[in-house]
């Protein structure tokens, strides 16, 4: 298949596949005479898992290791339980900071009840260091 039927069975635009590509994260495909990209069945299995691990917020450098870990079947998957836990302390992380700014957030909104800018304890707060 071409890259755009890649793009269109994967859902991943074509700029990002030639990105893929060009760091190392999908292998360079096979080129036609007329120099157009074709790819088989295995791409597109590469590149849904590599949608995947984005949709988990992962970095492409853990995602590469991800890539390069399962060309050895017989190896120990330590390494992946390691990635997949530390993308989910930072996601509890992340979590609790956006729990931190939405209190924040509710507490300002809850604060001003004045009608004019001059009144505003919003702003004050804003301003307060």
């Amino acid at each position: 298949m071409q890259i755009k039927q890649l793009a269109t069975v994967t859902g991943v635009n074509t700029k990002t596949i030639r990105y893929y590509e060009d760091i190392g994260l999908l292998p360079n495909p096979k080129r036609g005479e007329n120099g157009y990209r074709f790819y088989r069945h295995q791409d597109v299995l590469s590149l849904n898992f590599i949608r995947r691990c984005k949709e988990l917020r992962m970095p492409l450098a853990d995602i590469k290791t991800l890539v390069a870990v399962q060309s050895d079947s017989n190896a120990s998957c330590s390494q992946v339980d390691a990635l997949i836990a530390q993308q989910l302390e930072k996601i509890q992380v992340a979590q609790y900071e956006l729990q931190l700014l939405e209190q924040n957030l509710q507490s300002l909104v809850n604060c001003c009840e004045n009608e004019q800018i001059k009144d505003c304890k919003i702003l004050s707060h804003l301003r307060a260091s």
